[in-house]
This record gives C-alpha cells, structure tokens and sequence, in this order.
C-alpha cells in the first residue's frame, strides 16, 4: 500500500478536493471495508501510522468479567475479550477498559483489496459531489453560463456549467424563447437539490428577478462596485419590470448610472430579455412618495396609506 499522504495529495490534485477531506473519506473507505471483510458489529477505528505515512485498521475490543453472557454470543464476542486473556496482554487491564487490536487488511486477500476499492472510489465521488453542491448551493441567486446540450421534449433547457449540468425548465424561461444544442445563455442559479434517487440536480432561471438584478451588475459598474444598489426589483418576465435603486455617493445619479449614455446600458440588458421594458425608479424610504414612482408613467395626484 502506498504512503496515504502521497495517494491523499494526488486524488486532491486531481479532483479538486483539499487533502485533508480526502484523507478523512480514505479513512471511512478503510473502517467501512474493515466492517465488510473482518466483521460488521466491531468497532473499528482508521489511524495514520506516523512512521510508514499509510492507515492502519484499530479494532477495540471491551474488557468484560469472565462470566458474562456476551462472551458467549457468537455475533457479537468478538467485540469484547474476557478478564482472564485480556490480562495476558496487559496485567494491569481492568473491566470495562479497551484494548486495541491492529488490523492489516492486506491479510484478508484479494476480497478485501476488492472492496476497498470499491469504498475508496465510492466515498470519494460522495465528497466530489457534497464539494460541488456546497459551491452551487452558496451560488443560488448569483449568474451562471453554459452551453444547452440537449432540449428535452417538454422543452426543459440541458445547460453545462463548469463541472456539472443545470436544468432550465420550461416554467423558468421567457415566453417566446427558442434555445437548441450549443447554444450559449445565461441564467441564475434558483435552486440545488441533493437526494439519493437522483443525484445532484442544479435548476436554472430566466425569469427570477434575480436575473435581472444579475444582468445589471454585469451590465453597470456602479451597480457592481456597491455605488449603486439595487433594492426593490419586480417583473413580467418579457415584458415589463421596474428596479428600484439607491445612490451611496452623493456624485453619482443611480437612475442615470444604470440607463447608461443614451440608455446603452439598459438597453444591453432589455436585449438579453427579450426586449423587456425595465423601468429604473429612484428609491426612498417614504412610502407615498416611492408608490407615486412606482407607478410611472401614470401621473398620481395622491397617495394614502391607510392603518389598522
């Protein structure tokens, strides 16, 4: 068997995964096999041995008085060792201490070596996947790219992202949308489910306004930079949608920020959408005069607010 820091640092090389996680998952691959090969209802313990670098099975075993009936279950005495022989090791053991009793699963053949493999490969594809779903899953609401791969026959979108494949459901995208293989899009992330059955699934959004807030970071520095925030978003998805943003810097106009010279900026995001009509509203912390802006074009002769 290898050195496991040399097979630690490779697979993390590899995969992407930092070596200390790795070597935890070799571990659990190491006592899972123990279990497998050596006996399901013993307590193993995977130990790096500091002088070879490889792992080393521990099996404890509990010290009990001689007469105990445990000691004469067959499933289950080989987790404990009477008084009596355990003292043929240690003179000085006493009931209820635990001894340790290494393993070196070499000695169990090829059924072991087997396994083991088998482990190794499972547990670390489990950590491959949980480093994958905890990236996406701090990604949710933030923009992604990929190419469509495939187009379903419910016309859910098949988008690769980086490592793994998002889903862009049919619901999630802008009415009169038309995508086919290779093309390139964008969308948010919306959602990340992780179940046994299926897997990791990754769902997209066109329709978010997430997404719009997303193009227009993209789109406006000032909007990136934190000059500008937006704080209210709504839309119809193709159609209309209205942005309510706040200026932190006395110099710096946020509704003229965002349009851009000539409404190039917004203009770049209505095109992304479809031609969705965005309209940019200042925002302001008084109700009656934020409503009256919200409602633009309309011209509001009066607001009330009325109280409970």
């Amino acid at each position: 068997m290898e050195k496991i820091l040399d097979i630690a640092e490779a697979i993390g090389h590899e995969k992407g995964l930092q070596p200390e996680k790795v070597i935890q998952a070799l571990k659990t691959a190491f006592v899972q096999t123990a279990k497998r090969v050596i006996g399901h209802n013993f307590a193993f313990e995977a130990q790096i041995d500091d002088n070879t670098k490889k792992i080393k099975i521990v099996q404890t075993i509990t010290v009990l008085a001689d007469d105990d009936e445990k000691l004469q279950d067959e499933e289950i005495a080989p987790a404990y060792i009477s008084l009596t022989e355990a003292r043929q090791y240690d003179d000085q053991v006493e009931l209820g201490d635990q001894l340790q009793i290494d393993h070196d699963l070499e000695d169990y053949g090829r059924t072991a070596a087997s396994q083991l493999h088998r482990e190794i490969e499972y547990h670390i594809q489990r950590l491959v996947e949980d480093e994958i779903y905890n990236k996406y899953r701090s990604k949710v609401g933030t923009l992604v790219s990929g190419r469509v791969t495939r187009v379903d026959s419910q016309n859910n979108t098949y988008i690769e992202v980086d490592e793994i494949r998002a889903v862009l459901p049919m619901k999630s995208r802008i009415k009169g949308e038309i995508f086919k293989v290779g093309d390139h899009i964008k969308a948010v992330v919306r959602r990340v489910n992780m179940d046994k059955e299926n897997g990791m699934q990754i769902e997209l959004s066109r329709t978010s306004p997430k997404f719009l807030e997303a193009l227009l970071e993209l789109e406006v520095p000032e909007i990136a930079e934190g000059s500008v925030i937006i704080e209210k978003s709504a839309r119809i998805p193709g159609e209309r949608a209205k942005i309510a943003l706040l200026s932190t810097h006395p110099q710096v106009d946020a509704v003229g920020a965002t349009v851009g010279v000539k409404g190039v900026r917004i203009n770049a995001v209505s095109d992304e959408l479809i031609g969705e009509n965005i309209d940019c509203i200042e925002y302001t912390t008084i109700p009656e005069l934020f409503i009256s802006r919200t409602m633009s074009p309309a011209i509001i002769s009066h607001v009330e607010i009325l109280k409970n």
